[in-house]
């Protein structure tokens, strides 16, 4: 069993991935800006309050940590369409520094499809409303993706297909090579599946996943 800490685990991917850490045994500790409002409980769940984009925070957190789960996200608004996104490349320039700094070698990071190389994958009609909507998302999280590449971390980039609601089925489609990627939809709580199994499975290492059904 690992000491786990996940940054983002206040909803989403991250909440469901820290509650199926917990149920395979895996101690968590639990990083948002808004972890103590955190509503699962267990004796191995540790709420921690912090900010990703703050070095202190990230270096502290990663205390007698294993393996490290990124699941950052942006919330929608003006700044999708208007403001630069830095959100992924600051918060993941820190956590890649202070993992390397303090000898944490895993990181497990959600991205997307459509970041670095699999946007060549976008169809044709999907492309033009991706580049409007998500543009400037995806420039973000290419730069977040060449920072985790260029580390010396034993890294997974997961890349999962729209995200949706429901339960977590463990079938689904892990699409490793390039000419096999496509978009698609997965549940967050699927996502979370793969990325507990990546703690101590080396398959996919240094590997950039997508995920569909």
């Amino acid at each position: 069993m690992a000491n786990i800490l996940i940054i983002g685990a206040s909803k989403g991917i991250g909440l469901e991935a820290a509650e199926q850490a917990l149920a395979c045994g895996h101690s968590v500790r639990a990083f948002a800006r808004s972890a103590d409002r955190i509503t699962l409980t267990d004796h191995k769940l540790e709420k921690l309050n912090g900010d990703a984009l703050n070095k202190e925070d990230v270096t502290s957190a990663l205390k007698g940590i294993d393996a490290v789960i990124q699941t950052l996200g942006i919330a929608l608004g003006p700044e999708l369409l208007l403001g630069p996104v830095r959100l992924f490349s600051e918060a993941t320039w820190i956590l890649v520094s202070a993992m390397q700094a303090a000898g944490v070698k895993r990181l497990i990071s959600i991205t997307g499809f459509g970041a670095g190389d699999s946007r060549a994958s976008i169809g044709f009609f999907q492309s033009i409303p991706f580049r409007l909507f998500l543009g400037r998302v995806y420039d973000d999280k290419d730069t977040q993706e060449f920072i985790i590449r260029r580390s010396n971390l034993d890294w997974v980039i997961v890349r999962p297909g729209i995200l949706t609601k429901g339960a977590r089925t463990g079938r689904y489609q892990v699409l490793q090579y390039d000419k096999s990627w496509r978009n698609g939809c997965i549940s967050r709580a699927d996502v979370a599946d793969f990325l507990i199994k990546q703690i101590d499975d080396n398959t996919y290492l240094r590997n950039t996943p997508v995920l569909i059904y």
